[in-house]
């Protein structure tokens, strides 16, 4: 998958995402550990897809929880990176295209495959969705579970309410603003806020000093993500023939678990 997406994470977002869940990597494996565990309690610890994969923390969960081999897949080189020092001599292999799944991973052969965070609102395009699932149905074995969460973004805020804080500390400051662009897409401006180093914030520069450095620099960049309701994953899912769950919620995004028919 390239376009705006993998451009925002090139050019902003990768170097402060993991930053801007204000918990180390071991508190968010532990944290989606604690989300997968109970969906995954009857899974054979086989065979694990992890789709935007990012940093890994839902590829390291999943090791934890036994899977014997796990491919995990994400378009940011930067994010794949921070994951690398991780791994070891697990047995966990990296991809950069979601889109190879059928092509790396042999048919029926998955016993889970998970697809959180955003993941899913960052594709291009509904029929890119359907593709997705399409291909995760191909390769799951008969009986494996599909694990979705994302952000359900179908009820449009208005006014300030756009205005979204993300983190802030002394050093930086996050937030984003969200354009209502037309019913299938919201257009997300991320903002971020870094203090300068070099400047002493206790002193004001001099009358006129050459080149002064500004106290925070800012960075800043837009993508589109798609606006998705559960009810309408769970009707794509059943369109590839997979067997959707009702619909719940795993902190403040919403979570679907799809089941491939064991016949």
């Amino acid at each position: 998958m390239s376009g705006p997406v993998s451009a925002h994470y090139a050019n902003l977002l990768a170097r402060h995402y993991s930053w801007m869940f204000g918990l180390s990597f071991e508190e968010k494996v532990t944290e989606q550990r604690t989300i997968l565990e109970p969906l995954l309690k009857d899974s054979p610890r086989g065979f694990a897809v992890d789709l935007g994969s990012g940093p890994g923390f839902q590829t390291m969960a999943l090791s934890e929880l036994g899977y014997r081999i796990i491919h995990a897949f994400d378009t940011s080189d930067e994010l794949l990176g921070e994951l690398v020092p991780h791994i070891g001599r697990l047995p966990i292999e990296l991809h950069g295209d979601l889109f190879t799944l059928s092509e790396i991973v042999p048919s029926e052969m998955a016993n889970v495959i998970v697809c959180m965070g955003d993941t899913l609102t960052h594709l291009p395009t509904l029929q890119s969705v359907r593709q997705l699932f399409r291909a995760a149905r191909s390769v799951l074995a008969p009986g494996g579970l599909f694990i979705l969460t994302w952000r359900d973004l179908t009820h449009e805020l208005t006014g300030a309410d756009r205005f979204i804080p993300v983190r802030a500390t002394d050093e930086k400051i996050m937030t984003c603003f969200l354009e209502y662009v037309s019913p299938t897409t919201v257009l997300v401006h991320d903002l971020v806020y870094t203090r300068n180093p070099t400047r002493n914030p206790t002193r004001n520069p001099e009358p006129g000093a050459p080149n002064t450095p500004p106290a925070w620099s800012l960075e800043k960049s837009s993508y589109p993500k798609l606006r998705l309701s559960p009810s309408q994953v769970a009707a794509e899912l059943t369109a590839a023939n997979l067997e959707p769950a009702p619909p719940s919620t795993a902190g403040r995004l919403s979570l679907l678990v799809a089941r491939r028919a064991q016949s």
